[in-house]
């Protein structure tokens, strides 16, 4: 008989670990395991990638409020859903208030899940799974809602880099029977803050859709000029995505560029930045710094892909990472990448090798920028490489299988 999986997750939109998601659902074989998907709110680009083999559970109108705004929870119906998501957003502005903090503000999903999960209806209904997977925020429900023999955590994030109530969080993950990291930084981040979950621990990569992120890359085509070198970056506008920094970095490529012009094809670049968030005062910073024409924003896209295979140089200058899942899928474009030195960026580029890593500070960006673009030979050995290596992760699966057990 064969095993049942259940995967909770909150939406599907553009988003790494959205992609890895269905990269996870790719690689389960349907022989071997039976597979609920059990999304809150069924909406994003990525609905459309779930297998045909999938069970998607219907859309919960109760669990789809999780995250809508308290005014349309409202609206819509749920009263008791509304003061419980009100009742986490107090707690969350008091425990900030309490503990300030200049790191990413992560407490309220916990909150959240720890509140809202009170009120809503348990799962039960569907039966007793072999193994259920919380994928992503909140990890409440999964340990709360859902009846099965062992239960897993999905950890994609670099607790060093957050700020969350750890004796809130404690007693959630430490009622899972095992935590399953994306790479090693993350274990190492995380056990910086739960260093009694070591025993808990189980590291897994990513596994990515390679053949749907093909399949969208050739959808579209980067309107480009050969004398032109075209930079990409891919994320949501946040604190650590960098982008605030990437006027600065453009200047410092600029004056690189007029001094050094009789060395290199490029007679000027762009730099295409593709995701949501609110640009206003880094198109300001730009004007100023006279980069306007080469940093450009392109807003949120359902589709980012062809803007990474259109580039020559894919550019991640993170402040911090758990495993960026774009890095992945630029390689597996088969794309030179340049990383900052996040705590976690040696798991996935060998300096030289594969990529580029540089210091998180705008002058060495810039200068890696430049000196991989005036190296032909470099570029050429990058790509190469990448062409005979697998970034889809299959095999990871495994490990999954191993619990079922």
């Amino acid at each position: 008989m064969k095993k049942r999986i259940f995967i909770s997750m909150h939406y599907m939109e553009i988003g790494g670990a959205e992609s890895s998601l269905i990269g996870l659902l790719e690689a389960l074989d349907p022989e071997k395991v039976d597979i609920d998907l059990f999304v809150f709110a069924h909406h994003g680009v990525f609905m459309n990638a779930i297998p045909d083999y999938v069970n998607l559970l219907p859309e919960d109108k109760g669990y789809a409020m999780m995250e809508e705004a308290i005014t349309t929870v409202l609206k819509k119906g749920h009263p008791r859903i509304a003061i419980a998501r009100l009742l986490a957003k107090w707690k969350t502005q008091r425990f900030y208030k309490e503990h300030p903090s200049e790191k990413d503000h992560s407490a309220g999903f916990a909150y959240i899940g720890n509140e809202v999960g009170k009120v809503l209806h348990n799962l039960y209904s569907l039966g007793e799974y072999d193994l259920a997977i919380s994928y992503n925020y909140p990890h409440n429900i999964v340990l709360d809602k859902v009846k099965a023999k062992k239960k897993i955590g999905w950890l994609h994030t670099d607790y060093r880099h957050i700020s969350i109530n750890e004796e809130l969080e404690l007693p959630i993950w430490s009622r899972y029977d095992y935590i399953v990291s994306i790479s090693l930084g993350v274990t190492e981040g995380f056990l910086t803050v739960f260093p009694t979950l070591k025993d808990k621990m189980l590291e897994c990569e990513n596994m990515l859709p390679k053949a749907y992120i093909e399949k969208k890359a050739a959808q579209g085509s980067l309107v480009k000029k050969d004398d032109v070198l075209t930079l990409c970056s891919v994320g949501r506008i946040s604190k650590a995505k960098n982008y605030d920094n990437i006027p600065y970095m453009a200047a410092v490529l600029k004056e690189l560029f007029k001094s050094q012009s009789a060395k290199i094809k490029y007679k000027d670049f762009k730099w295409v930045i593709v995701g949501p968030g609110d640009h206003s005062s880094i198109d300001a910073l730009s004007e100023k710094l006279g980069v306007s024409e080469n940093v450009v924003f392109m807003g949120p896209s359902d589709n980012p892909y062809p803007y990474i295979k259109g580039c020559d140089i894919y550019v991640h200058p993170s402040r911090y990472e758990g495993k960026s899942i774009v890095v992945r899928e630029a390689q597996m474009l088969c794309k030179p990448v340049i990383i900052t030195n996040y705590p976690t960026a040696k798991s996935q580029i060998n300096t030289g090798g594969v990529g580029v890593i540089c210091e998180i500070d705008n002058n060495s960006v810039a200068e890696a920028i430049y000196d991989l673009a005036t190296d032909a030979d470099k570029q050429t050995s990058i790509i190469n490489y990448l062409k005979t290596h697998d970034y889809a992760g299959v095999a990871e699966v495994e490990k999954i299988y191993k619990l079922l057990n």
